[in-house]
């Protein structure tokens, strides 16, 4: 009888249904057992690639804290992404802290590679859409996001940093390996990483946002926007400044909270945006190739060709006006030619079943357009 009802328990198994999961774990990294906090949604599905975030916290606190307050479960659960809360390791003066030059200059501490052995793990026990992973943190975390971007770009597509910085150390160590969407949520009157800067241990905010727009090749005019006061008692209000047009449609985003102090926005401080949801939602814009076009059962038309469908999986077909027989490239989104042939009639179709899914230039004669491929 025993044995009966363990055969039905097995069963029954593949039938129960997942529900998120909170999981405290740890790996050994440089001969020291690092810890960690991942939160997956109930929404996961094993079969389906995921897009994963890192958050780290603050200097002198920890991965619990950062977990509750930033609170990106609630988002996760309905736009279906896995949070990474890594834990920091104490520094010669007691505190938590992530190595990432300046204050923490001391410190021996080998937290890039700390951060790339964990993705190792989430990743081996996960569906993790290696394209989307982001890394975001508040202050010292903030401070780390920054250092992945210029040492891990090869894995992370996109960072956001809160009431943190670039210090001396990163900036000059600085080698990101594509265009790199920033964005940098900052009070002018943090008290505690100065907007302005100190020339000893931090960038200042216009040093960051320079630098990051330069390296991204942005439009050097920013569009400014700024964000209703909804709450007109919490001291400050925001200005919402976007550099555009960077390679592969990245952009160099600040929320500027003027009066705002060294806050998470929306859980203390300023109460007229959310930090994790406008986190979020930029990182959503993003892959590692660049920006994410959302798709469209249109063709795109003008009176010389078309391409459809957009988004297309095997084929592309292009419906054209050409009296003569006429070459076209496929080209990735930085130039490299990844196909090309001949187009002989009006309405000719084009294998693209080897293509991995991306977004493209296809470029006849003197024009180009934009072309998705989604498998």
């Amino acid at each position: 009888m025993k044995s009966l009802k363990i055969f039905i328990l097995l069963l029954c198994l593949p039938f129960i249904s997942f529900t998120q999961q909170t999981i405290n774990g740890t790996i050994l990294h440089d001969n020291i057992l690092r810890e960690y906090i991942l939160y997956v949604p109930a929404s996961y599905n094993p079969n389906n690639a995921v897009p994963l975030i890192f958050c780290f916290h603050g200097y002198g606190s920890n991965a619990n804290t950062n977990y509750a307050y930033t609170n990106f479960r609630t988002i996760a659960d309905t736009a279906g992404f896995i949070v990474a809360h890594p834990q920091g390791t104490i520094d010669n003066n007691g505190s938590t802290h992530w190595n990432v030059g300046g204050w923490t200059i001391g410190s021996t501490i080998d937290d890039v590679g700390f951060a790339d052995a964990l993705l190792d793990t989430i990743s081996s026990n996960y569906n993790i859409n290696s394209e989307r992973v982001y890394s975001t943190g508040m202050s010292n975390g903030g401070y780390m996001s920054f250092l992945i971007a210029c040492q891990l770009s090869n894995r992370f597509a996109a960072v956001a940093s809160v009431t943190g910085s670039m210090t001396p150390q990163t900036f000059s160590a600085c080698n990101p390996q594509h265009p790199t969407p920033i964005m940098q949520i900052h009070g002018t009157a943090d008290g505690t990483v100065p907007y302005t800067g100190d020339p000893l241990w931090t960038l200042s905010i216009a040093d960051v946002l320079q630098y990051w727009m330069n390296y991204n090749n942005c439009n050097p005019t920013p569009t400014t926007t700024q964000i209703p006061d909804i709450n007109t008692s919490d001291g400050s209000t925001v200005e919402y400044i976007v550099y555009s047009g960077g390679a592969n449609g990245v952009t160099t985003e600040h929320f500027k909270v003027i009066g705002g102090d060294h806050d998470w926005p929306d859980v203390w401080g300023n109460q007229d945006i959310n930090s994790s949801i406008e986190i979020w939602k930029f990182f959503s814009k993003y892959d590692i190739n660049g920006a994410i076009n959302p798709t469209t059962i249109e063709p795109i038309v003008d009176n010389e060709f078309s391409i459809y469908p957009i988004p297309a999986s095997n084929s592309i077909y292009v419906s054209s006006n050409f009296k003569n027989e006429t070459s076209y490239e496929i080209l990735s989104l930085n130039g490299r030619v990844i196909k090309k042939g001949i187009i002989t009639s009006n309405n000719v179709s084009i294998d693209v079943s080897k293509l991995a899914s991306a977004t493209y230039y296809f470029k006849v004669a003197n024009k180009t357009k934009k072309m998705i491929i989604i498998k």
